[in-house]
């Protein structure tokens, strides 16, 4: 049976690429207090409830009481990342500038998911499969394992990924009780259950140029300087260049290193909008 989710794709508004976070370019998610409901949530339900990790080719536990001091670096993902013939989802290895290496992901949902954090400002590491759940519920006890654990400056945010249609009432009870265990180590948890309209092919258009570039032409400079006069838009600012062949690989490395600004909920094409960084005027 397919659950009831409360999920809405927020149309209004933009989405600047160089001071966006993580909720500007997600739809609308909202879990339902009433699915947990059948979770433990007596006296000592932290010390009860554990958390399994994998470090050194062994498992370690970790009462959900202790997550916050737990050394995540430490680890590598509970869950190896397995392909097979014929199966129905897309499972794979993905880099990251953000963290200079290859993560694992299940589905190309998550694969999204990963793009975006490696274009988000602030991430400073990113776990895949981070830790398995043992939870207790009315039913008895239960096991979870979230996608992602993304770690921020002083905090985190547990991650599960699931497009908004997947979702059935199991989940729903799984999802709470990762909310419930996030919370209890003082991180935030989310549902990406999809994304802004244009959000993913914006960011996708974008990392195409994301690696180090060199500049030998100074072409940066031109087009730091052409946005500065006024806003421009994509295809006529890389046509007034000395290069413009050149420039447009360019414009797209500035922009996903947050050196000039577009807005990420209109498309991105020669017709899109480029503003100077902190500037939306135009």
């Amino acid at each position: 049976m397919e659950a009831s989710v409360c999920t809405q794709d927020v149309e209004a508004g933009s989405v600047w690429s160089h001071s966006c976070t993580l909720d500007d370019l997600l739809a609308t998610y909202v879990l339902d207090p009433a699915a947990g409901a059948c979770l433990e949530s007596g006296p000592g339900w932290t010390r009860r409830w554990k958390t399994v990790w994998r470090a050194s080719q062994a498992e370690v536990t970790c009462p959900v009481q202790d997550l916050a001091v737990f050394p995540v670096l430490a680890s590598v993902p509970v869950r190896g990342f397995t392909w097979r013939a014929r199966q129905r989802h897309r499972p794979g290895l993905a880099y990251t500038l953000t963290t200079g290496r290859m993560h694992g992901f299940e589905s190309l949902a998550e694969r999204r998911l990963l793009l975006a954090l490696d274009f988000l400002d602030g991430v400073e590491e990113v776990l895949s499969q981070p830790f398995r759940l043992k939870f207790i519920t009315v039913e008895g006890a239960k096991d979870h394992t979230p996608d992602f654990l993304v770690l921020l400056p002083g905090t985190a945010v547990l991650v599960d990924v699931r497009p908004g249609h997947l979702i059935k009432d199991k989940d729903l009870v799984k999802f709470a009780a990762a909310e419930r265990a996030a919370a209890a180590a003082g991180w935030r948890y989310l549902v990406v259950t999809g994304w802004r309209r244009h959000v993913t092919a914006g960011l996708d258009a974008l990392s195409a140029r994301r690696r180090p570039m060199a500049d030998r032409l100074g072409l940066h400079g031109e087009l730091l300087g052409l946005v500065a006069e006024r806003p421009r838009r994509f295809g006529e600012l890389v046509e007034e260049t000395s290069l413009p062949a050149v420039a447009r690989a360019h414009a797209l490395h500035l922009l996903w290193h947050r050196r000039l600004a577009v807005d990420l909920a209109q498309p991105l094409g020669d017709a899109a909008w480029v503003y100077p960084v902190g500037g939306r005027d135009g």
